[in-house]
């Protein structure tokens, strides 16, 4: 069959919504400036949907330092890979600070967190060695582990006896081939909000020997005591082998990292593929990233105050009924029992009616079956946004007044 006549045929599970969806659901265009507040189709929203947790986007010390940089340095600068003709001063700075930050010894900078991941593991990986990794993974995981010419095993989410099955199948095989075995999980699970079990993971170590990546992209910033991440939350930071984030959540920008051993680092920054031929991250976003770090650290209360938030929003919908799942994190998804185009209308009663955006979600980004409509909690949200939001939801719980239709001179 021609490659086009395929393609056209299957569109695919997310292209089979295309006609109703596009522009509407998948692909809407949110316009104005980064906020709690922007326009969707020339009415203004109260937006729950952007990852935005701290604030930062719109910081009046951050988007001083980006237009500062910008206007010094350009977008292009500096030309080339860092391996050629693209590092800086800011560049090392910046990974300085993110391993201090992190309590590693050294830190890479990536220029995107999806490429970065499955680079990451690619690099990491010959055929002797096996992969273990959660089944609810980011999809940057999965693809990284489809590069992976060995073996691999899928453990059910968050199931420590599933996982412990997996290593023990993984450490059979590499006693015969003499590789390792690398495990996969996420800090923050994206869509559902949960926790991974980092520190029921890392106790297995006692048993079984293993190295661990930790994707924490929707933890670094926002969870322990200092904003660290999963890890510092469940007192385990030291034993994540690698820790890995981007900077498009909580540090509202761009890019990514990984942080770890120092000869590991070194390995990484000698051998990844994805950053050796590729340009180096602009020293805009770098300079940037450096400022974003100084407000997080000095400023705890960001933190705090999204907390609240999150607390309030929580625990107002599950008082109303609502199934928000085991979510422990900032993400609060909230899962409807309809199929996709009933749930399709909620959020179309949501935007028109109330005047509150948020994310649908459905598969293949979630598993089949499921309908969840997304909400993402800010610092910057007020009280009085928080009000409309579970006042629009309450009204969805509430039975719709059943308006007199005339069909041929008749009511029904």
């Amino acid at each position: 069959m021609d490659i086009f006549d395929r393609i056209e045929n299957n569109p695919g599970p997310l292209g089979e919504y295309a006609t109703y969806a596009d522009g509407e659901y998948i692909f809407p265009q949110l316009e104005g400036e980064i906020s709690t507040k922007m326009f969707f189709k020339g009415k203004e929203m109260i937006v729950f949907s952007l990852n935005n947790y701290l604030g930062l986007a719109n910081h009046p010390e951050v988007r001083k330092v980006d237009a500062e940089s910008g206007q010094s340095y350009g977008l292009a600068y500096p030309m080339g890979s860092r391996a050629m003709t693209g590092q800086t001063k800011h560049h090392q700075e910046l990974e300085k600070e993110l391993a201090e930050f992190t309590q590693k010894e050294a830190s890479i900078l990536l220029n995107f967190g999806y490429q970065g991941m499955f680079s990451l593991i690619d690099t990491l990986l010959t055929r002797n060695d096996v992969v273990v990794y959660d089944s609810e993974s980011h999809a940057c995981a999965i693809d990284g582990v489809k590069l992976h010419r060995g073996k691999r095993f899928v453990f059910a989410h968050n199931d420590m006896e599933s996982f412990e099955k997996s290593l023990q199948k993984a450490s059979k095989i590499t006693a015969e081939t003499g590789g390792g075995i690398l495990v996969l999980t996420e800090g923050v699970f994206s869509m559902n909000g949960e926790q991974g079990k980092l520190k029921e993971i890392v106790e297995l170590k006692k048993k079984y020997p293993f190295r661990l990546i930790v994707d924490d992209a929707h933890g670094f910033g926002v969870m322990g005591e200092n904003g660290v991440g999963t890890g510092e939350e469940q007192g385990v930071q030291s034993e994540i082998d690698l820790y890995f984030s981007t900077f498009t959540k909580s540090f509202a920008s761009f890019g990514a990292f990984v942080s770890g051993k120092a000869s590991v680092i070194k390995y990484i920054k000698y051998n990844i593929r994805s950053q050796i031929f590729a340009k180096a991250l602009p020293i805009v976003m770098v300079i940037g990233i450096r400022k974003r770090l100084e407000l997080v650290k000095q400023n705890p209360q960001f933190r705090t105050r999204l907390w609240e938030n999150v607390f309030k929003i929580q625990k107002g919908l599950r008082d109303l009924g609502f199934d928000i799942g085991k979510t422990n994190t900032c993400i609060t998804p909230v899962f409807i029992k309809a199929d996709t185009l009933e749930a399709t209308l909620i959020v179309k009663e949501l935007r028109e009616v109330h005047g509150i955006f948020t994310s649908i979600v459905v598969y293949p980004v979630i598993p089949k079956g499921l309908v969840m409509l997304r909400i993402i909690p800010t610092a910057e949200h007020s009280d009085e946004e928080i009000d409309q939001l579970l006042l629009a939801f309450e009204s969805l719980n509430k039975p719709k007044e059943i308006v007199p239709i005339l069909i041929n001179n008749e009511l029904v």
